[in-house]
């Protein structure tokens, strides 16, 4: 009696195991992106992808405001691209207000309108604190430049910009 309970559960535990590799195998997958945020002192980075197989790095200058983004070519693993802004021009911040910045990304897949140059996959966002203003940040992004490893230097383009909140106001 003791054999054939055992057996019974060995024959559900190989069925489960069987039924768990066939949905495994026919469940429809997608592809994971992760990207990474830090900073330190006066300066973030972060990434974001362009395509399904670009990735691109953005650093920010608290001090300039300089935002800058380059990307790996996939064919020959060296930085080929060079994207730039300029963050306290774009929002108009005030330098003596001694600006607070923070920066992320996150992933919007743009329609295409026709040309062959669209937004990257990636959008930063980099929002300062005493003006309480954000910018959204795309890169002109044509997949050929990455399978044909050609050099591509170009500004950022300034999606949009809004206020998150009312500005700081110094003093009591």
């Amino acid at each position: 009696m003791m054999a054939a309970l055992r057996n019974r559960r060995l024959v559900w535990l190989a069925m489960g195991g069987l039924i768990g590799a066939l949905l495994g195998v026919m469940w429809p997958q997608r592809q994971i992106h992760a990207v990474a945020t830090d900073r330190l002192d006066n300066f973030a980075i972060a990434t974001g992808h362009l395509d399904d197989e670009t990735e691109a790095i953005y650093f920010l200058d608290f001090v300039t405001g300089e935002l800058r983004a380059t990307a790996l070519s996939p064919v020959v693993r060296k930085f080929f691209a060079a994207f730039h802004a300029n963050v306290i021009a774009d929002l108009q911040i005030d330098v003596a207000r001694n600006p607070k910045f923070m920066m992320v990304t996150g992933e919007s897949i743009f329609r295409v309108n026709g040309g062959q140059i669209q937004p990257g996959n990636a959008v930063v966002y980099v929002a300062e604190m005493t003006s309480g203003r954000v910018a959204a940040y795309a890169v002109p992004w044509a997949r050929a430049y990455a399978i044909g490893n050609r050099s591509i230097k170009a500004p950022m383009v300034l999606l949009d910009t809004m206020s998150f909140r009312a500005p700081a106001v110094d003093g009591p």
